[in-house]
């Protein structure tokens, strides 16, 4: 299957490229990733074999993501748990400066596991898993010792970087900390040179308004699929 863009297949292009130590299975087919990390999984195309090989990464009675960019097919012997639609949106332009009043952000890390998971079971930013937040570089907002909220990274493409995990505890909302946080991981990934991008439940008018003032834009809508045996 020809991609145009790493963008056009996300999953496909991280578990091929910078991020196939995460993978297992063959990529002449269909490869899943370490269910540590997450329930995410990809075929290299359409056709029957590869469709049976994706099919056998799915675990008896666990979920597995299919994200691509145009509607993907119903694996033979799976079910379809739900579609959805996303938004991938791309940054333009510079990062957004600090403002003088954003909480201090701190960097999360092993300690932090368990209310980082606790965190995203309840904000469910997307699927987390063990090792979800040693994708690469967290931040957190902490207040009398609690983990208020966070962000960091999941996806790694040529040259970009994806914001991830964006969670805010329901009675911390409105503060300002999902725009300073996310400010602060597109800074670091700017640094880095890598642009930032991201996805969004297409039906989240106020999350991709957010995102639209911290200058993402609008690519391609991106199309979810999970099934399970």
């Amino acid at each position: 299957m020809t991609v145009a863009h790493p963008l056009d297949r996300p999953v496909w292009s991280m578990l091929t490229g910078r991020q196939a130590h995460l993978a297992e299975g063959d990529p002449g087919s269909a490869v899943r990733i370490d269910r540590g990390y997450g329930v995410f999984g990809i075929a290299a195309d359409t056709g029957a074999e590869a469709q049976a090989a994706l099919a056998a990464h799915c675990p008896v009675g666990e979920e597995l993501w299919i994200v691509e960019g145009e509607p993907w097919p119903l694996p033979p012997g799976t079910r379809e748990v739900k579609r959805a639609v996303l938004t991938q949106m791309v940054a333009e332009g510079p990062p957004p400066a600090r403002r003088e009043n954003e909480p201090s952000i701190i960097a999360l890390g092993d300690d932090d596991a368990p209310e980082m998971a606790a965190l995203a079971d309840h904000a469910k930013p997307g699927p987390w898993g063990p090792k979800t937040h040693l994708y690469g570089p967290f931040f957190g907002v902490r207040e009398n010792g609690r983990l208020l909220a966070m962000a960091g990274q999941r996806i790694l493409l040529p040259g970009m970087a994806e914001v991830s995990g964006v969670s805010t505890w329901e009675d911390c909302r409105g503060r300002g900390l999902a725009r300073a946080l996310i400010g602060h991981v597109m800074r670091a990934m700017v640094a880095r040179g890598e642009t930032p991008f991201l996805h969004s439940y297409a039906d989240n008018a106020g999350a991709i308004g957010l995102y639209e003032s911290l200058g993402f834009r609008i690519r391609r809508k991106i199309h979810v699929l999970a099934i399970s045996r």
